[in-house]
């Protein structure tokens, strides 16, 4: 029994990043898959001092805790990961243990621009580094043009996008 998470980096409804990470799921087919929820307060160590850590804060990393894989789909915000993303890594970074110790990582990326989210990715890298996950180095799913990268069931057009993401997705798998 396979557990795979899926965190979007964009709380858009229509968001081409959940759209991509959904899709992700379904060629990596876990027999559970567990969508992360990243709507949560800014962080904000008064607020922890005060009241703790969220319910929501500690639901993410008790999904991240017993998933086997997971996957992040970022959106790309003025040349780096989204600020929700952002938040929801210093969030559950001050949770106790560290959740995502050891955790195969796949991340991709959906964006308007004609590199895909490359500069996201990289600093999406660079945030996920204190936490020592297993994050694969590719192959590097940079969807350019997102608005129209999927079709009217949300699937993802293009055959090099769709190489790509069915092989790290069964890379990913192979990392469990």
């Amino acid at each position: 029994m396979t557990t795979l998470l899926g965190i979007s980096g964009s709380l858009r409804q229509a968001s081409t990043n959940t759209k991509l990470m959904r899709h992700a799921a379904t060629l990596f087919a876990p027999d559970h898959f567990i969508e992360g929820d990243l709507n949560f307060p800014l962080y904000n160590g008064d607020l922890e001092d005060a009241e703790g850590i969220p319910p929501a804060v500690q639901t993410l990393a008790d999904q991240i805790s017993s998933a086997d894989a997971i996957i992040i789909a970022t959106p790309e915000y003025n040349k780096a990961l989204s600020g929700v993303l952002k938040n929801a890594l210093d969030w559950v970074s001050r949770t106790k243990g560290n959740p995502w110790k050891d955790k195969p990582l796949a991340i991709m990326s959906a964006a308007a621009g004609r590199a895909g989210g490359e500069r996201s990715q990289f600093s999406l890298r660079l945030a996920m580094m204190p936490f020592r996950t297993r994050i694969l180095q590719g192959p590097e799913v940079l969807v350019a043009d997102s608005g129209n990268a999927f079709d009217a069931d949300d699937r993802l057009t293009g055959e090099l996008y769709e190489k790509l993401l069915t092989t790290l997705m069964a890379d990913l798998r192979a990392m469990i």
